[in-house]
């Protein structure tokens, strides 16, 4: 006899004392559904009257069965019975509306229980649910709202910033946690460490490692990591090789961030030493590190070491090849100029190419002036970016075909697809500056635009030619000239040199790949001013000192 032919046979009071524990009886069986479906029946049955228990167990249901709609006509039934001030109640529903990315219901609920709960909890909740839709904004605003706010709620805005790319955001969030009285653990130092290595923010990192040397800040292989990339990608790889030695290295994460700094250098040779040196200490490597070591072999034109890693992957060590392998293997050979076999190996996979594969294989043929080929790539990209005709009205620009290069940006253009805006970064006595190509905002602009043409003088009177061939416009020698000189990472190196004492060394980020015509700009200028200028851009760290770069020009 069914449950609902009792409750039709016998609408009694009885069973009031018994309904949760049929409830929570389905629950527990893994019937969620036979809960919410037996609670129906019994609204419709009998005088059932439940308490906050019943609909705690409801909402529980509701989560397991993904069911938003019943957790909905819960809520409504919760707000007229006046039980939504019951912290198990809205906690359930918390959970339950951020799980299902329904962010405006939760809000309300917030706002509304705010005003009698200053616990942390619940704005935590509504962080973590803004957080992960990239709602950077709306979750600042819950964190400035919060009355009270705990270490987890710092730790959320700091880690989210940083996950979310507001790098600059989530240090001074930091900063203020460190000002609030509260003590930083492991978790707030990884996270803002992660913000100074992807903004290469030197200055900032290195006082928060003297802020974790003064706290005694145990250190485990999460932290360890942190630290080690944070100098290597804010262009201190000798300090990061320094602590790598004198920290326990019992975890593959601190040896994988190690070899992808090394990589990321052009280390390509004290990659593979490292790597040597992991094995002999035991570990055994996982997918990651082949990609650092891969990676490694591609800047520096090692293609023999990278076919035996890339075998020795699969036969030693079992591993299968991934993506981001076969990636990183056609870029080893693309760069070498074998694009026949790259284009080989990406119709040979085993897994589907991505469009990062061919956008590898496209830049190779613009840098090797390979057209067919290059036609060929990028009606192969999935997802064409504006970086893809780029690249492909570059091999034309070269090949002086300026109407199909026209017809490139025409069909860009059609399809409503904007231009990547170059953008370059410095960072100067803890403070960072900007710049756009042509950027003429800053408050310097006039001192730096004076610095960069006395600077392009020079460099020409000792024997550097502007790559004009690189301007993808059929205009005049002088207009593309003119389009050279103000790349954003030649603006930047000029403030810097405004900025700070002769010998000082330079470092730039960019977040696109540098020209061919700024990297040569760069190497001179080095000579010229007996400077050091570090540049990281999208792909790896160039050095230029004395007139050379650190790739020996295979970038």
């Amino acid at each position: 006899m069914s449950y609902t032919h009792c409750l039709r046979k016998y609408p009694v009071r009885a069973v009031f004392p018994y309904t949760n524990a049929i409830l929570r009886a389905s629950l527990e069986k893994g019937s969620p559904q036979k809960s919410l479906t037996d609670y129906n029946s019994m609204l419709r049955f009998t005088a059932f009257c439940p308490d906050y228990r019943t609909y705690v167990l409801l909402l529980k249901a509701c989560a397991k069965c993904s069911n938003l709609y019943a957790a909905m006509e819960i809520h409504s039934r919760i707000v007229k019975l006046g039980l939504l001030s019951n912290q198990s109640i809205t906690t359930h529903l918390f959970k339950l509306y951020i799980d299902h990315d329904r962010m405006t219901e939760a809000c309300k609920l917030f706002w509304l229980t705010v005003e009698w709960n200053a616990d942390p909890f619940y704005g935590n909740l509504m962080l973590t649910g803004f957080l992960k839709c990239g709602q950077i904004d709306k979750a600042y605003q819950i964190f400035k709202r919060m009355p009270v706010k705990d270490l987890v709620s710092w730790n959320s805005m700091i880690a989210g910033a940083a996950r979310n790319s507001y790098l600059k955001d989530a240090m001074n969030i930091f900063s203020k946690l460190v000002n609030s009285g509260l003590v930083p653990d492991g978790f707030s130092f990884s996270s803002v460490l992660s913000a100074c290595a992807q903004a290469g923010a030197r200055c900032y990192g290195v006082w928060v490692h003297q802020l974790m040397a003064e706290l005694g800040l145990e250190m485990n292989h999460i932290l360890s990591s942190a630290l080690v990339d944070m100098y290597a990608k804010c262009g201190r790889i000798d300090v990061a090789i320094g602590i790598f030695k004198t920290i326990k290295r019992n975890h593959v994460s601190v040896w994988n961030t190690m070899i992808g700094g090394l990589a990321a250098h052009g280390l390509g040779s004290d990659a593979v030493l490292f790597f040597f040196e992991m094995e002999s200490e035991g570990l055994v490597p996982d997918g990651v590190t082949f990609v650092a070591l891969l990676t490694a072999c591609s800047h520096c034109g090692m293609v023999e070491e990278a076919r035996r890693y890339f075998q020795v992957m699969t036969t030693k060590y079992c591993i299968t090849p991934k993506i981001e392998h076969y990636g990183a293997m056609v870029d080893t050979l693309s760069r070498a100029g074998l694009l026949d076999e790259a284009y080989d190996l990406v119709k040979s996979m085993n897994v589907k190419s991505d469009t990062v594969i061919w956008r590898a294989l496209l830049s190779a043929c613009c840098r090797y002036r390979q057209t067919k080929l290059g036609e060929i790539t990028i009606k192969e990209i999935a997802c064409q970016g504006s970086g893809d005709y780029t690249l492909l009205s570059s091999i034309y620009s070269s090949a002086n075909r300026w109407e199909d290069s026209e017809e490139v940006w025409k069909e860009r253009k059609k399809k409503r697809i904007r231009k990547s805006k170059g953008l370059s970064w410095v960072e100067i006595r803890g403070s960072t500056h900007e710049f756009k190509a042509g950027d003429r905002s800053h408050p310097d602009t006039d001192g730096i635009y004076q610095v960069l043409h006395r600077l392009s003088k020079k460099a020409k009177s000792v024997g550097y030619t502007p790559l004009t061939e690189l301007v993808l416009k059929d205009v005049s020698e002088e207009e593309r000239e003119e389009n050279l000189t103000a790349h954003s990472e030649k603006l930047a190196v000029a403030y810097c040199i405004l900025k700070t004492v002769p010998g000082t060394e330079i470092m730039v980020s960019k977040n696109l790949q540098t020209c061919t015509d700024c990297h040569e700009w760069m190497k001179i200028v080095s000579k010229v001013l007996s400077r050091v200028i570090i540049m990281r851009d999208r792909v790896r760290f160039h050095r230029f000192e004395g007139g050379c770069c650190s790739c020996k020009d295979y970038w």
